[in-house]
């Protein structure tokens, strides 16, 4: 029986080769900025007994709001999908295969976190070496970790994606439907004491904002008025707002410290709804956004951030452990209450620090994410599902245990690299066997 990539290759042929989406590129570069700034301003930090103490600045009465802004997650998944739509038809229409499309997407994925799980795997007896306290060190460590869970769940989107535009070419709409009623009933389970089956939306929830995003690549919302786009984008937080207050879903989007249910850990319904009113908010100012995207200062800083964008999401935490580690720990800053006057006055000031720092470690790091690979014809699938598999089981762990355990860290970092391995050696294979065609 043929896999589901062979039935794509043979069905989904694009006719044309599509450009770049000047909407799309700006969404996915200020997404990630914006993820990138929530963890910036969320830690309240302090250091005593050598010991680091933390807090949530959005723990404060009344800064679950900014959650809804500063959660966009949802955004980036739909980002995703639109990219992964026009990589995918560009891949084909350029005479590669659905497997060889994949592949070149767990490289790109990949590569760039390598140097992380190097340092970061070196960093903790380093660091305790040399006389660092070692209850700072492992928390760092298992910070860092942490923001591998992305790519585990954002692996699972892309291994998908062209089984999910198969689905798109031949349902449109009543797939991301499908999904939503899924994750409806997956809460619903969730809340009735089977707390465990709530991971399921990690699937349900980020597969239909991806299918949004595919979608929109696929023309769906082009032409979409500005007052329906408005609609929909109240539509989506009256909804939120619904289930916020019926219940038992907690206000803040993100997690927060003492939260007996959280909207993220795993993802629960609101996150989709809050990601069809952002998505509708923005589809109403496209062109004002599109626009905004050609001022000099914003196109120069999108040429930045743009090829280095999985650079900055892995490496601003360590960007803010730096700083941390200077400030705090070192010279015993500690964050002024969030909201006070001392706070506003700082905050700009700890932005621009991590930025700096941020800047340099994109200098050092950001190479490994700018070179490109593309495997026209990839390798067999039984060899990419492992590949997948040993991928998403390697970033699991680390993002649950961080590094500050360095046999579970060696043992997940092999499974990364051999993931690697299983597609490079098949696609060495394949590059030989058609030298010897020609």
């Amino acid at each position: 029986m043929s896999s589901h990539l062979d039935v794509i290759e043979r069905v989904h042929i694009p006719r044309r080769r599509p450009g770049r989406d000047p909407f799309i590129d700006l969404l996915r570069n200020f997404s990630m900025l914006a993820v990138v700034l929530g963890h910036w301003i969320m830690p309240m930090l302090g250091y005593t007994n050598r010991t680091i103490t933390v807090g949530d600045s959005l723990s404060t009465p009344g800064w679950w709001t900014l959650t809804w802004a500063l959660q966009v997650m949802p955004v980036f998944f739909a980002v995703g999908g639109a990219a992964n739509f026009h990589s995918y038809s560009a891949h084909l229409a350029a005479g590669g295969d659905a497997r060889g499309w994949l592949a070149t997407r767990l490289y790109r994925l990949t590569v760039p976190v390598l140097p992380l799980l190097f340092v970061w795997l070196a960093a903790p007896p380093l660091l305790t070496e040399l006389g660092l306290p070692r209850q700072p060190v492992t928390f760092a460590a298992g910070i860092v970790g942490q923001l591998l869970w992305f790519l585990a769940v954002y692996l699972i989107t892309v291994a998908l994606a062209p089984l999910m535009i198969k689905l798109r070419d031949r349902f449109g709409l009543a797939v991301p439907v499908a999904l939503a009623i899924a994750a409806i009933v997956v809460d619903s389970a969730r809340f009735s004491g089977v707390p465990l089956v709530g991971y399921l939306n990690e699937g349900f929830v980020w597969l239909a904002l991806q299918q949004l995003g595919i979608e929109y690549a696929a023309g769906r919302f082009t032409r979409l008025s500005t007052s329906d786009a408005l609609v929909i984008g109240i539509g989506g937080f009256a909804a939120t707002a619904l289930l916020v207050v019926a219940g038992p879903y907690p206000a803040s989007m993100v997690g927060l410290p003492g939260q007996a249910v959280s909207n993220m850990s795993p993802a629960t319904l609101c996150l989709l709804t809050l990601g069809v009113g952002q998505l509708g908010l923005l589809l109403a100012a496209r062109r004002q956004i599109v626009a905004f995207s050609r001022a000099p200062k914003i196109a120069a800083l999108q040429r930045l951030i743009g090829p280095r964008c999985m650079t900055v999401y892995l490496w601003h935490m360590t960007a803010m452990i730096i700083v941390a580690g200077v400030t705090v720990v070192g010279l015993g800053y500690t964050t002024p209450a969030a909201g006070s006057l001392g706070w506003f006055l700082v905050t700009p000031l700890w932005i621009g620090a991590l930025a700096l720092v941020l800047r340099g470690l994109l200098v050092v790091f950001g190479r490994f994410e700018t070179a490109r690979l593309t495997i026209a014809a990839g390798p067999s699938t039984p060899r990419l599902v492992a590949a997948l598999l040993l991928l998403f089981a390697g970033l699991l762990d680390i993002a649950a245990q961080g590094f500050a355990a360095p046999i579970p860290a060696v043992l997940s970092i092999a499974a990364i690299l051999a993931s690697l391995a299983i597609t490079r050696k098949k696609r060495s294979d394949a590059e030989q066997s058609r030298r010897s065609v020609v």
